[in-house]
């Protein structure tokens, strides 16, 4: 007979190995899924995760996708870190992307030049705190739950931007489509690698981690974020701020998911959608529990995300599988963490059957 004992402290072994053992255990379940499907389970692996990273175009499709994840992911894993539970950054980007868009059609056909691209980030950057504004100070100010608040500004986010590019924002010689004109070469982020779709945001992405490191590891405003997470009667006791640690967690995560809006928009799209994000904002949040709130981490499992979506795209294409299968895995690997997480602060203990 097997029972799960408390173990006397949290097991920091089992914290890094528990996301080894959810990817493990999603590539398993993976084959079964194919196999399920009436797929080959071989081919099915080969098409999802082995043909989107084939050559160097395929490569740049991941470092590609993997931007908004990790620029979102690092913003939620500042406050994720004391405790501060932002669900929101899906709507957060979207209102990024507004806020960049407007800019852009705003000199539209007008000489800005490089000034356009700057106040495209800036804008983007400050939609997405204004939104996340909202439950901080709904959860300073009256104690409101900042999941419950910053989940459904998601579904008004995308109102809002259904109604923009149905209406102000229309492209007007676009015969009625939801989307705006297409932005001009002074609005769109340089490419990378000529090519390519691989633009300046991963550079934006590579900065942000850097930066992110430094704040929570090296900074006395990132030690007071994780002692509050870890022990908030030591951080009350110590003096530390809790309304300013919720300010600080949720702006963070509403600034990096407004980057996040702007790179979408001024990179791979060139205008503004109703469909701008890809629910990065969801997934980023998967993103950072697999890397366990570490920059580091997050810039693996961003990639193991980005390689979900690639491998989605070529299920539905090859596999004439729904575009949902990379839903699935997302889910997977979610469900399989949590399970491994168990292990983290228990132990299976086997026990003699008592007659």
């Amino acid at each position: 007979m097997l029972r799960l004992e408390p173990r006397a402290e949290a097991s920091q072994t089992m914290s890094y190995v528990s996301p080894l053992i959810a990817i493990g255990l999603m590539l398993i379940g993976g084959l079964v899924l194919f196999a399920a499907l009436g797929k080959n389970p071989l081919e099915g692996f080969k098409v999802f995760f082995i043909n989107p990273v084939s050559d160097l175009y395929g490569l740049s499709e991941l470092l590609l996708k993997a931007t908004p994840l990790m620029l979102c992911a690092i913003g939620l894993a500042v406050g994720f870190r004391a405790n501060v539970w932002n669900i929101g950054a899906e709507g957060q980007l979207i209102v990024g992307a507004i806020a960049a868009s407007a800019v852009a059609l705003y000199f539209y056909e007008s000489d800005g030049g490089a000034h356009v691209l700057l106040l495209m980030i800036v804008a983007g950057a400050l939609g997405g705190m204004l939104w996340a504004a909202i439950p901080a100070l709904l959860k300073t100010r009256f104690n409101t739950n900042e999941i419950l608040v910053s989940l459904m500004l998601v579904y008004v986010a995308q109102l809002l931007v259904s109604y923009l590019v149905h209406g102000p924002m229309m492209d007007p010689d676009g015969f009625n489509f939801p989307q705006s004109r297409l932005f001009e070469d002074p609005a769109l982020l340089p490419i990378l690698i000529e090519g390519t779709r691989l633009n300046l945001a991963f550079t934006f992405a590579l900065g942000a981690l850097a930066v992110g490191y430094v704040f929570m590891y090296r900074s006395f405003a990132g030690f007071q974020m994780r002692v509050a997470g870890q022990a908030a009667n030591a951080a009350r006791y110590a003096g530390f701020s809790a309304r300013r640690m919720i300010w600080i967690g949720l702006l963070s995560g509403g600034g990096m998911a407004g980057l996040a809006g702007m790179s979408e928009v001024a990179g791979p799209m060139g205008q503004i959608t109703e469909h701008v994000s890809n629910d990065y904002g969801f997934a980023a949040i998967i993103v950072a529990f697999v890397a366990r709130l570490n920059p580091v981490g997050i810039f693996f499992a961003s990639l193991l995300m980005a390689l979900l979506y690639l491998g989605g795209e070529q299920a539905q294409q090859y596999l004439n599988l729904p575009s949902s299968i990379s839903n699935v895995f997302q889910g997977m690997l979610l469900m399989f963490l949590l399970g491994s997480d168990v292990f983290i602060n228990y132990r299976i203990r086997w026990r003699e059957a008592v007659a």
